[in-house]
């Protein structure tokens, strides 16, 4: 039955194409813009500096920086605070990536990798400043609640997450340096390597977008006749999403809450992203999904709050 479902799936995907290609060619452009304009500048650098401290030794240093201070606050490992930086700063889905990373090379467990993916892959607050307060609602007094919201609840649930990996423990314990990848120096063969695992990431994540856009052209004309796909549909895309629920509900106390959930779920893209990071790692992707759901409720539930009060 899941073969003939999937089997399906396909079928109707390739008609759909077939009978529609302006609506192919318009998602297939609109992902592609996004990804080279936005996602390609911003995260491609951060993959390939991040690639070159883990390979290169410069991680040492981020741990012996910031390694007891994010040991006291999250529980993490000296390690796994590379990850929470990242995953804070930098946006879908390099929390994914530094956490992927970091398993595979023998810094961290993977009971604290499966921790660190279930609050640290979130959207960055340039993102969050840019797109969302600007651009969409144009409104600079919802800067300081909207960062405040999306920042604060991932920390909060970070509390809640954390005792079903830590297993009793305080922390999280350093991993033996003997079942780690040694570093190296950095030289052109680590950087021709890092370059290349860079990009492979960096055109999955884009090949994703530009999936999900045409998914989301395609689906865009049946959504006006069906109120369960339109409600469904903006969940698709995080950048695509939040214009389609800015247009379609112009009451700022339903539209807010709404976006802040979104927002702090990421899509569906950004989980498929994520899942693509995780590759030999062996966390599964269920639990990171609710994970990301109970962080929408809780970031919607306090935009709610917050237009109700001020």
């Amino acid at each position: 039955m899941k073969q003939i479902m999937s089997g399906a799936l396909a079928v109707f995907l390739f008609l759909a194409m077939i009978f529609s290609p302006k609506e192919v060619f318009n998602g297939a452009e609109s992902g592609l813009l996004l990804w080279f304009q936005i996602v390609f500048p911003t995260l491609f650098p951060f993959m390939l500096v991040s690639g070159l401290m883990l390979a290169g030794g410069g991680l040492d240093i981020v741990s012996r920086l910031f390694g007891r201070l994010f040991s006291a606050v999250f529980a993490t490992s000296p390690d796994g605070a590379f990850a929470v930086i990242a995953g804070f700063l930098c946006g879908y889905p390099m929390g994914a990536k530094i956490s992927a990373d970091l398993i595979r090379s023998g810094r961290i467990s993977q009971d604290e990798g499966a921790y660190l993916l279930s609050f640290c892959n979130n959207t960055s607050p340039i993102f969050i400043i840019n797109f969302i307060v600007w651009k969409t609602f144009d409104r600079e007094d919802l800067l300081i609640p909207t960062l405040l919201i999306l920042i604060t609840v991932p920390v909060l649930l970070s509390m809640v997450f954390r005792r079903f990996y830590l297993k009793g423990r305080k922390c999280f314990p350093s991993v033996a340096s003997g079942n780690r990848k040694a570093s190296k120096l950095i030289n052109f063969a680590m950087l021709d390597s890092c370059l290349e695992d860079s990009f492979e990431s960096i055109v999955k994540v884009g090949l994703y977008i530009i999936f999900f856009s045409v998914l989301i052209s395609l689906l865009g004309g049946s959504a006006e006749g069906s109120p369960i796909l339109a409600a469904v549909l903006p969940s698709l895309e995080i950048t695509n999403g939040i214009l389609m629920i800015h247009r379609s509900i112009p009451d700022p106390s339903v539209c807010y809450p709404l976006v802040l959930g979104l927002t702090s779920f990421g899509g569906l893209c950004a989980a498929a992203q994520t899942k693509s990071m995780l590759r030999d790692t062996g966390l599964p992707l269920l639990p990171y999904i609710t994970q990301k759901l109970t962080a929408a409720a809780a970031a919607s539930l306090l935009g709610v709050v917050y237009i109700h009060l001020f």
